[in-house]
């Protein structure tokens, strides 16, 4: 863990909010969900009925749609509102001022005649379209419809795919030139839109060298598959707009504790923004845990050292006479089956083992006061993910092994190993202390150790802030640990992630022997 102030958010070069990155992120989910949702319809609904389908006798697929009317209607359904997915990206780019703005005109424009041609072809295919297979299916004469479907088929399939392909490139080119762009974006973006202009222009080939339907057919599928795949890659260069990688938080560097493939593709989850935006929209739901050996390394530090490890949007907590110091502490201990609480499913959950380091922080505009989570660190992979991806302002990290050890004496031994990863590291040899006098500077900034507990201890409420939505997150957790439990340690203690926060600082520690933890609630407070 390296100390240095946050990157800050970023912006255009006229130095727009970030906030307005906030339609473009929710019209590209929008986009990807309806075209997700779209394929499947297409695959359970209308594939049966379509040229080139499943379905390969004429006779047997128009009686077939011709008995099933209201099944080809709701098919379309979902690609109705893809259509309108595509145009609400459209202008949502249009509206995102970092985007080149000749590129997103351009995007627009091509959106309107795509969707123009698509929906004419398919309004005329469900209306005298259908009008045509039910004549077909009384008279017995299928010529009429089959010629009109050849007519209107390629109206959606060819010319409005084509338009459809056209603005794709499009979209390549603003990100492109916005320099919110990857490598495999690059590599995924040649042969995607290549086989989209093969499948586009294949209907509008003379007969003799037109591809089959069935291939156009296979071909229109990869290429879907692969466009939500570009989807989800584009979105996540544009949520890291708005969440660049910070030394500290949420937004750090996650890495597994062993070199390879594995520890590249969890990696690669953690990491995700999109992934992590998809849990922010999901509900909380309420966890517990039968915490037990809960050990506090307190350390109070000049402020000044701390005001890197406060997230925009939040204060720090001052103490002492000229508010010249803080606190700072890592507090590790032994979960007792930590999962949701929900119809008892939590037993089936582990008890690993976690460490959470934080400062105590204020919220300026509500005077609320809670806890900021420079870094937290878990022994099983399944919390470290979870927590990862589902909760704000836990920036859980993945520790190779931990331990807390209790000897009959009282004596404490505590180890956390990161390994290679990017957890933090400590050992301590802890004993009951003799005395519960607090050395300075301590005592200038609590009147005796009661006092520091009753500061330090009832800490009932974790918080975070998204500066790019404008708004403090807050979690809110029920311990209820009476101060008369805690048992005051002293000993030695060493860890390079400590010190690179707190310096030489001496810490004061003591143990809460257990602590019924409940993950009550999550709020938000807009600014």
């Amino acid at each position: 863990m390296t100390v240095a102030l946050p990157r800050p958010l970023a912006s255009d070069a006229a130095g727009s909010n970030v906030l307005a990155d906030r339609r473009l992120e929710q019209a590209l989910l929008f986009t990807l969900i309806c075209h997700a949702v779209a394929m499947l319809s297409m695959a359970a609904l209308l594939l049966p009925m379509m040229p080139g389908g499943t379905t390969s006798d004429d006779a047997a697929r128009v009686a077939l749609l011709a008995s099933h009317t209201i099944r080809f209607r709701l098919g379309w359904l979902p690609w109705h509102v893809t259509a309108l997915s595509d145009l609400l990206l459209a202008i949502a780019m249009v509206r995102t001022r970092w985007l080149p703005r000749g590129p997103v005109w351009l995007v627009l424009g091509l959106t309107v005649v795509a969707v123009a041609l698509d929906q004419g072809g398919q309004g005329l295919w469900l209306t005298r379209g259908l009008v045509l297979v039910e004549q077909g299916a009384r008279t017995g004469d299928l010529g009429p419809y089959l010629r009109y479907e050849a007519w209107v088929m390629p109206i959606t399939s060819a010319w409005a795919a084509l338009a459809y392909t056209l603005t794709a490139i499009a979209w390549t080119w603003c990100f492109y030139a916005a320099k919110t762009w990857s490598r495999a974006l690059s590599v995924l973006s040649v042969p995607l839109w290549g086989v989209f202009l093969v499948i586009s222009v294949a209907p509008l080939l003379p007969p003799s060298i037109r591809p089959p339907a069935e291939l156009v057919a296979a071909g229109n599928a990869i290429g879907f598959v692969l466009l939500e795949v570009w989807l989800v890659l584009v979105s996540e260069r544009v949520l890291t707009r708005a969440r660049p990688e910070t030394p500290h938080g949420r937004w750090a560097r996650w890495r597994y504790p062993r070199a390879g493939i594995l520890g590249r593709a969890l990696g690669m989850v953690a990491n995700s923004r999109w992934l992590r935006s998809i849990g922010e929209a999901l509900p909380v739901l309420e966890f517990g845990s039968d915490i037990t050996d809960v050990i506090y390394v307190n350390y109070l530090v000049p402020a000044a050292r701390l005001l890197p490890f406060v997230p925009e949007g939040l204060e720090l907590q001052r103490l002492g006479p000229d508010g010249g110091h803080a606190l700072f502490t890592f507090l590790t201990y032994r979960h007792g089956h930590f999962g949701p609480t929900l119809l008892g499913a939590r037993r089936l959950f582990p008890s690993p083992v976690q460490s959470n380091w934080r400062t105590y922080v204020r919220d300026p505009r509500t005077g609320t006061l809670g806890i900021y989570f420079v870094t937290n660190a878990v022994t099983t992979l399944l919390h470290a993910i979870g927590a990862r991806v589902m909760a704000e302002g836990v920036p859980m990290h993945l520790l190779a092994d931990a331990s807390i050890t209790r000897a009959k004496d009282g004596t404490i031994t505590m180890a956390l190993d990161p390994g290679e990863g990017t957890a933090p590291d400590a050992r301590a040899v802890l004993h009951p202390a003799k005395s519960r006098a607090l050395p300075l500077p301590w005592s200038e900034c609590f009147a005796d150790y009661d006092a520091l507990l009753r500061y330090d201890v009832p800490q009932d409420r974790a918080m975070a802030t998204q500066p790019w939505r404008r708004r403090t997150v807050r979690q809110e957790i029920a311990l209820n640990i009476p101060l008369e439990s805690v048992e005051p340690l002293e000993g030695h203690v060493t860890s390079r992630a400590a010190r690179a926060i707190v310096g030489d600082a001496m810490p004061v520690s003591f143990r809460v022997p257990a602590v019924p933890f409940r993950l009550v609630a999550e709020e938000v407070d807009p600014w």
